[in-house]
């Protein structure tokens, strides 16, 4: 009687054919247990930032024109003044440099007064909400 020998490679696809209905991927189950006063402190919170507008505030405008010099303007406005922030609104066909934010009228006024030393044609507004 001859003994065949057994092929590596038609043995392993055996195996793996028998153990498949054996093995089971995980699972498993998540349980947060969270305080209820979280739950309160994110409604109060939601309540807050409803209230906020962004919008309601007076800012500077520096410059209004095309997109380079835009940029260019702001960047020289911030190593003069570096303790007020600024940002650039596209409103079509122009940019915007915009400057501040500031709660109150009279604040922005006196800043305006100071900004206008070196950027003569600003001006204070109030965007409107979008």
């Amino acid at each position: 009687m001859r003994i065949l020998p057994v092929n590596k490679i038609h043995f392993l696809p055996l195996i793996a054919l028998f153990l498949s209905p054996i093995a089971q991927a995980q699972t498993s189950k998540i349980n947060i247990d969270q305080d209820p006063k979280f739950e309160q402190l994110l409604n109060e919170k939601r309540k807050i930032n409803s209230s906020i507008t962004v919008n309601d505030r007076y800012k500077i405008q520096i410059f209004y024109g095309t997109n380079d010099e835009a940029k260019k303007t702001l960047v020289n406005f911030r190593k003069e003044f570096r303790n007020m922030d600024g940002t650039i609104v596209y409103n079509n066909p122009s940019y915007k440099v915009w400057i501040g934010s500031f709660k109150t009228r009279i604040e922005a006024e006196k800043n305006l007064l100071d900004i206008k030393k070196k950027y003569p044609n600003a001006l204070l507004i109030k965007p409107n909400k979008q």
